[in-house]
């Protein structure tokens, strides 16, 4: 094994390796995000407004607006986005609803870049409980797993930075929006199918994504109770590449390190929940065998 030499201050994560202080700040990894979170608002924002003396209730924010929502701060609204995309991964989650008082709750997987694997959740399972494998006769299978991976969602996530059109407050005042660094969970399966026909365009071309732009609008959907939802509209332009610069760079590799984070979080309950849920025999089993240790002079 190569062992370094030299100290080499612009490669943190393999100094902290050999010196020995990886584990350290691996131990403090949080689930907490600060990723602007972006999402499809399906639902009007009502409001009140004044004509003529009385105060009558208005549309303030069209649905189908994008919706950018800032840890800790603002929510901002607007109805197209340009966004460019540094990357994307993929998960499952699955929504549970709370009891009693329990709250409602996600379980989500780890990221990964194809679902071509099983994957951990953080219920201490795989795949938020979707069987392993090809599925050849969904019928055949019991209901209550049929049940169980009607539940379940593909995700594509798409982190990168994203400017808002023309965007507005809750309150609908105008908003001076600069671009920003993003998340956005794509788990409806239309849209899944419709963003990823860019990044699928872009890969055949042999482009990366974080060279180009894609301007997304919504379209409206009904439901058969009247109700409507949006589904994303989105156009990739390939006429015009974006130069990488020093800040991408810098971007790309804090991306890198928030997927790091969220993946850590999930394996760190996998690994609590999954021996939870071993019986304590089982348990028994597997401190002894983590705590084997080999006495100095058999290893001469």
């Amino acid at each position: 094994m190569t062992q370094l030499t030299t100290i080499d201050t612009n490669n943190y994560a393999a100094m902290a390796k050999a010196m020995g202080i990886a584990s350290e700040s691996a131990s403090q990894k949080e689930k907490a995000s600060t990723l602007a979170r972006l999402r499809i608002n399906h639902s009007p924002i009502m409001g009140q407004t004044e004509v003529k003396g009385k105060m009558v209730n208005m549309e303030i924010v069209s649905g189908g607006t994008y919706k950018l929502e800032i840890p800790d701060g603002e929510t901002y609204y607007a109805s197209s986005i340009k966004m460019r995309p540094f990357l994307q991964r993929f998960m499952y989650k699955r929504f549970v609803r709370g009891m009693g008082d329990a709250p409602n709750r996600y379980v989500k997987t780890l990221m990964n870049d194809d679902l071509n694997v099983d994957l951990k959740d953080n219920d201490g399972g795989f795949n938020c409980g979707k069987p392993a494998g090809y599925i050849k006769d969904f019928k055949a299978l019991p209901e209550k797993t049929q049940e169980l991976i009607r539940q379940i969602k593909r995700v594509r996530v798409v982190l990168g930075t994203v400017e808002l059109n023309e965007a507005i407050t809750s309150n609908g005042d105008n908003a001076d929006i600069k671009s920003m660094p993003f998340i956005w969970e794509i788990d409806n399966r239309d849209a899944f199918k419709t963003v990823g026909e860019s990044f699928t365009s872009l890969a055949k071309m042999q482009r990366l994504p974080v060279q180009h732009i894609i301007t997304a609008n919504t379209q409206e959907r009904k439901l058969p109770n009247g109700n409507a939802f949006y589904l994303p509209v989105v156009s990739l332009d390939v006429s015009k590449t974006i130069n990488i610069t020093d800040k991408d760079h810098a971007m790309f590799a804090d991306f890198m390190s928030w997927i790091d984070n969220y993946n850590s979080y999930i394996a760190d309950a996998w690994a609590k929940k999954a021996k939870a849920n071993m019986d304590e025999d089982d348990v028994d089993v597997v401190d002894s065998l983590v705590d084997i240790e080999i006495e100095e002079d058999e290893v001469a």
